[in-house]
């Protein structure tokens, strides 16, 4: 069995530091007992791991010695390590990483079309969408305190003849941590979400986004546009209200204003940095039009530049949408691109291209990926909210079809209505009518996105989204509150039959004239990945997206419609999470066409994006793979490789489908082993677990359900069904080979398959069914679950011939096996906390059974 001395040795350095100094940091505030305990856990647990069965029961019999604030203590003990453990990782990833110059200099030499592709790397259109999922169980303030401690860790690298202070500073920081409370109290408000949002904008985004620019034009030899950015940043935070009373017209407003006041305030330090540097006194006919004889020219316009966005920002702190009359205030991006653009055009006609081109260029280039709004900001609604006042307007005018309301028309005389009403110049609704709470509050955020002018909201995407009617009633309602703009109306299919049917319903959108010349030439398509999984299991949701994608980019061409698709992934495999790279590369030929819009969810906005070297290189990763689909997609899969996953997938889809839906004792038993339940008392999100208050598996959001099965380790959402099919599909282990050797879409499937089974752990998942487990029928059930488990870590070793999970990817299996260390006594304890807490209960075992879901989730990283 692996263990730290495995480890890559630079990597197992700094495991090996920040483990001492937190030992220290523990010895010194709990006492050498309690450290001995901690010991003496963590060597029975890295025995149990070794085979020794009779290091369980020890661990068992000292937790159960133990009082209950000490309970706390250990479990935040084993978190607090499994965090430190990460940072190591996530610095020893970026210090092992190729630059990012190299790795485009790399895929351009890989291309057949080098030529081309250095063409189309200024046309690239990559957007990455920070969402609020609540996933991220981590608190604002430790995350901040442990980007310190990796700043300090490569302080450390730079700088070893001062290992002692830097050693000190670790110490420090980690002492911080140890002394602050991890778990949050209070669930966020949408503001709080959007604020960290912002953060990593200031903490990483602000610098990455023109050093990858820097590093295209660094490996190509080419000169791009000076707004030139291939990828740009948008959020859901504080627009996404689907399922999220929180999230009202009144906060959106809010949100985009804050958005605007940490814009102003990151170009104002940029101008204040410029107007240090920017001394020279040669100038063009423009800026000494502005500045006239003044000897410092440049810094006559940065003065200004700098007072209006004072004023700005103080505009936008006071959270007023409407501008201000008496004073002059950056709106839109063109505004404070002029001045800046000129000074640079300035420097170059003078001969000080070298002085443009350093920070100056930098500031126009998060210009032209941030304007002055920061980030675009989605509003995205269920369809049958846009619906719901559709309904309830027609039926106070009195319009109906054969006495019946709008819902139950048929969805042709729907689509005849609303292009009528669209073209029609009377108002649609009445100065007073009887509108309902949940329909005013529709038509609020409409009017909100009127105010706002097409600056940072640019789209609207429509959640359970199944026919043309869903689109062109959005398009009425903003209408009708005032929206002058085509606004980008995006459809999303999540369901397997939404998927199914996607490609008609877009067909039939397309044959509409009137729609035709609204989209003018472009649609953004966005495929849900956690719903469909949860409605028929993952393998039969990757393949209804995939042949989604086909049959919907094929629709587009057909009308000459450029396309883009919207992947709504979430960071656990059970949600569509996938390395970007491979998740790109196994997309469809022809579906990626230069653009890709894709959510960074929870947990993984910190790990990809967190710091600028770590958001350098997912942005590098994301170019060059967007280039790489584009230029050179696979090939066609081949018709054998069709028919075999028409036919895994129905058995799949049967199968799951048996458990999850038909089974009527299922969600008892999801209920009573996984803490389902308990996980709501965790501050993770300003969105409610549930969809409806009613207890079932359909109104659990996807999130939850995923989150839920991770903690105990079976992690069920990302397999089952898979392996009834694999089962059946003995007689065809040549073709799966194959397709796994040829096929990138498979290959990827079946690589995030072993990480989930390495991940996956079928004794810790017995602990659980030991102590939560009463009745001899769920124990059963829970027996039979696990044996489905270990058949298919069975039958994937046979099909891949390896010997053990993650044979082929040492580093990933020597992490995992350094985690199980911490993470084995924390669900050991989580189990026992389980226990005791659906018993009695107690402030400090709710406490410890929270840091213990918060320690579980470090650990496995991609948990939700």
């Amino acid at each position: 069995m692996p263990d730290i001395t495995e480890l890559d040795p630079r990597l197992r350095d700094n495991v090996r530091l920040l483990g001492d100094l937190l030992g220290e940091v523990i010895l010194e505030d709990r006492g050498p007992a309690f450290f001995d305990t901690i010991e003496r856990i963590r060597a029975l647990a890295k025995a149990w791991r070794a085979g020794d069965a009779d290091a369980l029961t020890q661990m068992q019999e000292i937790v159960s010695r133990l009082r209950e604030p000490e309970l706390v203590h250990l479990a935040r003990a084993f978190h607090q390590f499994l965090n430190l453990s990460n940072i190591a990782e996530q610095f020893h990833r970026i210090r092992v990483s190729a630059p990012p110059r190299e790795s485009i200099e790399r895929t351009l030499a890989t291309l057949d079309s080098g030529a081309q592709a250095e063409r189309l790397i200024s046309e690239i259109d990559i957007e990455l969408v920070l969402t609020a999922h609540p996933t991220e169980v981590m608190r604002r303030t430790l995350i901040q305190k442990y980007d310190a401690v990796a700043s300090t860790l490569a302080k450390l690298e730079r700088e070893p003849d001062k290992r002692d202070a830097h050693s000190l500073a670790l110490k420090r920081v980690i002492a911080e941590a140890w002394h602050t409370d991890e778990i949050r109290h209070e669930r966020p408000s949408p503001q709080d979400e959007a604020k960290w949002g912002f953060a990593v904008v200031e903490q990483s985004l602000w610098d990455a986004a023109p050093r990858v620019v820097r590093a295209i034009e660094a490996a190509t030899g080419t000169r791009l546009p000076v707004t030139c950015c291939p990828v740009r940043f948008a959020t859901w935070m504080g627009g996404d209200r689907d399922g999220n009373p929180n999230v009202t017209a009144d906060v959106t407003r809010e949100i985009l204003m804050l958005a605007r006041w940490m814009a102003a305030d990151l170009y104002l330090r940029d101008v204040e940095q410029l107007n240090a540097s920017l001394s020279m006194h040669e100038a063009g006919a423009t800026v000494r039009k502005v500045a006239g004889a003044d000897r410092e020219p440049y810094r006559v316009i940065l003065k200004q530049v700098r007072e209006r966005l004072i004023r700005t920002r103080d505009w936008a702190e006071r959270l007023d949408m409407a501008p201000p009359t008496h004073e002059d205030v950056y709106l839109r991006t063109e505004e404070l691109l002029a001045p800046l653009e000129s000074c640079y055009n300035s420097l170059v006609d003078c001969g000080m291209q070298t002085i443009a081109d350093g920070a100056l260029l930098d500031t126009l280039r998060r210009l032209g990926c941030f304007g002055v709004h920061l980030l675009s900001l989605d509003i995205r609604q269920s369809s049958d909210r846009h619906t719901a006042v559709i309904r309830e307007i027609t039926d106070w005018l009195g319009i109906s079809t054969g006495n019946k309301s709008y819902t139950q028309w048929p969805e042709q005389e729907k689509v005849e209505w609303l292009l009528k009403e669209l073209q029609s110049r009377r108002p649609l609704f009445p100065s007073t009518w009887p509108v309902t709470d949940e329909s005013a509050e529709v038509l609020a955020t409409c009017r909100v996105i009127a105010r706002e002018g097409g600056v940072a909201i640019k789209q609207y995407v429509i959640s359970m989204a199944s026919t043309p009617s869903d689109v062109l009633t959005v398009i009425l309602l903003l209408k009708a509150c005032g929206v002058r703009d085509n606004m980008r109306i995006v459809p999303l299919f999540e369901t397997l039959d939404d998927l199914d049917n996607a490609a008609d319903c877009l067909e039939q959108l397309l044959e509409i004239d009137w729609y035709r010349d609204y989209c003018n030439g472009y649609q953004q398509i966005m495929l849900g990945y956690s719903d469909s999984a949860k409605d028929a299991g993952q393998l039969a949701a990757s393949w209804a997206q995939y042949r989604a994608q086909e049959a919907i980019a094929n629709v587009a061409r057909a009308h000459d419609i450029k396309l883009t698709f919207f992947h709504g992934r979430g960071g656990a495999v059970g949600r569509g999470g996938a390395p970007a790279r491979e998740a790109i590369l196994s997309q469809p030929p022809g579906s990626v066409g230069g653009s890709f819009r894709v959510t960074e969810q929870g947990e993984m906005i910190r790990w990809t994006l967190g710091l600028a070297d770590t958001a350098l290189e997912t942005l590098t990763t994301y170019l060059t793979a967007v280039l790489e689909a584009t230029v050179s997609p696979p090939k066609q899969p081949d018709d054998t490789w069709r028919e075999c996953m028409d036919v895994l997938t129905e058995i799949s889809t049967n199968a799951y489908r048996a458990v999850v839906r038909e089974d009527p004792e299922f969600l008892d038993l999801f209920q009573s082993l996984t803490p389902q339940a308990e996980l709501a008392t965790l501050a993770l999100g300003s969105r409610p677990a549930r969809r409806r208050e009613v207890n079932d598996i359909d109104s659990l959001r996807a999130i939850p359900w995923v989150f839920a099965w991770t903690q105990i380790r079976l992690m069920l959402p990302a397999w089952l069904g898979t392996e009834a099919a694999m089962s059946q599909a003995s007689d065809a282990e040549e073709v799966l080979r194959d397709m796994r050797s040829r096929w990138p879409f498979f290959h990827m499937h079946m690589d995030m398959l072993e990480m989930v089974l390495a991940k996956a752990d079928p004794e810790i998942t017995k602990l659980y069914e030991q102590r939560l487990l009463m009745g001899r029928r769920q124990q059963q059930s829970a027996g039979e679950l696990r044996a489905r488990l270990e058949r298919l870590i069975a039958l994937y070793l046979e099909l891949s011939g390896q010997e053990e999970l993650l044979q082929h990817n040492v580093a990933l299996q020597q992490a995992l096996s350094v985690r199980n260390t911490y993470l084995d006594p924390l669900h050991l304890l989580q189990a026992e906390l389980l226990a005791k807490t659906r018993g009695r209960s107690s402030e400090s075992i709710e406490q410890a059974l929270k840091v213990t879901m918060a320690g579980i989730a470090s650990g496995l990283r991609n948990t939700g």
